[in-house]
C-alpha cells in the first residue's frame, strides 16, 4: 500500500453535500479532478480488481485480507474486522460500523470471486483496471467489484465523518458466490459460524441496477426476489460397439434427439406480486404493441396461448421473468473416434419461478424428452427463498434518493433470472434487496462476458448513491 492510499485511509474530508451531488453527477472526471473521496474509490477498486479471485484458482482470502487492512488503517478496531479463511485460498470479510445500537443492524453484502476471464478473448488485460472511452473495463468490473470497493470506501468514510449511526452497519464480503456457494464456504459458512456477526434486520446485495436507455436514466431496479437455480444431468448409456458396424440404438443421437425437442419445449407462464408489478411499471416505456402485451399479461385470468406471451417471450429477458427455463449447457459424449458412444450426457441449467414444485420441473424434464433411456438426475440442492417484501422504510429512501441521481426513473421490483446469496440471506430470515445504484445501459450485458465494462461515470455516481442510501437507512448524524 503506497504513501498516497494509507494517507487516504485516514485523512477526514467533509464536502457540502450538494457540491459531492453535483461532481458525482457530472461524472466522466480525470483523476486529476476527483475529489478525496473518488480517489479512494479508485484506488480500493483498482487493487481489488488486481487481485485475481477467480473461483476455480484465485485467492479470495488475499483479497479479504487486504480489504481488512484498509479498514484497520483507517482507523477500524481489530475486533470490528475479521478477515476469516476457511479454506486454502478462500475468504470472507465481516466488518462493523458501530451505531448507538437504537435499531438493529444493517448488512451490506458483495462477494470478492469472479468468473473466468481469457486473456486471448478481450481487448484488455481482463485482471487490470483499464480506463478506456469513458469506462472501466476488468473482469470483475460490474459483478461484483464495485459494490465490495464502494462499501470498503464509503466505511472509511463513515469511520473518518465520526458518524454515529443509529444502527450498526456491518459489511460481509464473502467467497463462492458464482458457483452458487456448492461448497458452503461462502455466505453459508458465515450464517452457519458466525450468525451472530452478520445477523441484522435486513441486507442491501447486487441483483438490481439502473437502466439507462439512449443515456437517459429510465428505471432504478430493486431485487426482491430470485428463480431458484439447479442444475440437471442427462445421460443415455448403451453396450456401444465397432462404428464399422454402426446400429440405430446409438447414445448420441438418442440424447441429441430428447435436447431438440427441449429447444422446442416452453414452461407455461407464471406470474408473481413482483413480476406483475415489473411489468405493469415498464409498460409505460414501450413501444404501444409490447406495453399492450405487458398489460394484457397481467389480467386477472391471462389466457395462457395469447398471443402476447408469444410476443414477449422472444426478448429473452421478457421471457426469462414469464416462467421457468431449461437450457442445455454443456454436452460430451463417445469414448473414441472408431467406437460406438457407450454413453452420452448433457447438463441442463433450469432457472425456476418462485413457488413452483422443483419435483414438477424433474418430471416435466423427464416428460419432454420423451425417451426412457434418458435418465436425469438432479445435481444440485434446491435453494428455495420466499420473496422479500416491499418494505416501506427501504423502498421510501430508495424512491427519495432516486429522485435526485437519477430524475424520472421509476423504482421498479425485479425478480432475478439470475442467482446471488440473497436467497441463502432470505432463508435465514434476514430480508434481502438487490439494489446497486450502477447505471449501464439496457442493451449492454457483459457481465460474464468478454471485456466486462462500466462507465467511469456510473462508478463514481453509484458509490455517493450508496454513500448516501446507507445513512439515509441507518439515521443517526456526525459525533
Amino acid at each position: 500500500m503506497g504513501s498516497r492510499t494509507a494517507l487516504a485511509g485516514k485523512t477526514r474530508w467533509k464536502f457540502p453535500a450538494i457540491l459531492l451531488s453535483v461532481l458525482f453527477v457530472a461524472g466522466g472526471a480525470s483523476a486529476e479532478e476527483l475529489t478525496p473521496s473518488q480517489q479512494l474509490a479508485h484506488d480500493i477498486y483498482k487493487e481489488l480488481i488486481e487481485i485475481d479471485t477467480t473461483t476455480a484458482t484465485g485467492d479470495t482470502a488475499r483479497a479479504a485480507e487486504a480489504m481488512a487492512a484498509r479498514l484497520k488503517a483507517a482507523g477500524f478496531a481489530e475486533a470490528d474486522v475479521h478477515a476469516f479463511s476457511p479454506a486454502p485460498r478462500k475468504g470472507n470479510l465481516v466488518a462493523r460500523l458501530h451505531g448507538s445500537g437504537a435499531r438493529r443492524p444493517i448488512l451490506l453484502v458483495a462477494h470478492l470471486d469472479v468468473v473466468p476471464a481469457i486473456r486471448d478473448d478481450w481487448s484488455v488485460e481482463p485482471f487490470q483496471l483499464t480506463e478506456k472511452d469513458g469506462y472501466f473495463y476488468a473482469r470483475g468490473s460490474a459483478d461484483d467489484k464495485y459494490m465490495a470497493a464502494s462499501f470498503i470506501a464509503n466505511l472509511i468514510r463513515y469511520k473518518s465523518e465520526g458518524y454515529k449511526p443509529d444502527r450498526n452497519i456491518i459489511l460481509a464480503l464473502e467467497t463462492d458466490e458464482e458457483i452458487f456457494d456448492r461448497d458452503g464456504l461462502g455466505i453459508q459458512w458465515l450464517l452457519e459460524n458466525h450468525r451472530d456477526l452478520i445477523d441484522a434486520e435486513f441486507a442491501l446485495n447486487e441483483g438490481g441496477g439502473v437502466g439507462l436507455k439512449d443515456g437517459k436514466p429510465i428505471r432504478n431496479s430493486v431485487q426482491t426476489s430470485e428463480k431458484v437455480a439447479l442444475t440437471y444431468q442427462l445421460e443415455v448409456k448403451n453396450r456401444g460397439g465397432h462404428s464399422a458396424v454402426p446400429v440405430k440404438d446409438n447414445a448420441i443421437y438418442h440424447l441429441a434427439e430428447g435436447l431438440v425437442r427441449l429447444s422446442r419445449f416452453s414452461f407455461p407462464p407464471r406470474l408473481n406480486d413482483t413480476t406483475r408489478a415489473f411489468f405493469e411499471r415498464s409498460a409505460q416505456f414501450e413501444n404501444p404493441q409490447v406495453a399492450a402485451d405487458m398489460r394484457a399479461v397481467m389480467s386477472d385470468k391471462p389466457d395462457p396461448a395469447a398471443m402476447s406471451f408469444v410476443r414477449l417471450a422472444v426478448n429473452p429477458v421478457y421471457n426469462a421473468l414469464l416462467r421457468t427455463t431449461c437450457v442445455a449447457t454443456m454436452i460430451e459424449g463417445g469414448n473414441a473416434v472408431n467406437a460406438l458412444p457407450q454413453l452420452a450426457s448433457a447438463k441442463v441449467n433450469c432457472r425456476i419461478m418462485p413457488g413452483e414444485s422443483v419435483d414438477e420441473v424433474k418430471a416435466t424434464l423427464e416428460r419432454v424428452l420423451a425417451d426412457d433411456q434418458i435418465t436425469v438426475t438432479q445435481l444440485d440442492k434446491a435453494t428455495l427463498s420466499a420473496p422479500s417484501a416491499l418494505n416501506q422504510e427501504i423502498m421510501g429512501a430508495i424512491e427519495k434518493l432516486s429522485g435526485e441521481f437519477w430524475p424520472g426513473a421509476v423504482v421498479l421490483p425485479v425478480m432475478s433470472a439470475g442467482a446471488t446469496d440473497g436467497s441463502f440471506l432470505r432463508n435465514a430470515g434476514i430480508p434481502t434487496y438487490g439494489h446497486s445504484g450502477m447505471a449501464i445501459d439496457i442493451g449492454e450485458f457483459r457481465i460474464h462476458g468478454k471485456d466486462e465494462r462500466v462507465p467511469v461515470k456510473s462508478f463514481y455516481q453509484g458509490s455517493e448513491y450508496l454513500y448516501r442510501l446507507v445513512k439515509t437507512l441507518s439515521g443517526g448524524g456526525t459525533k
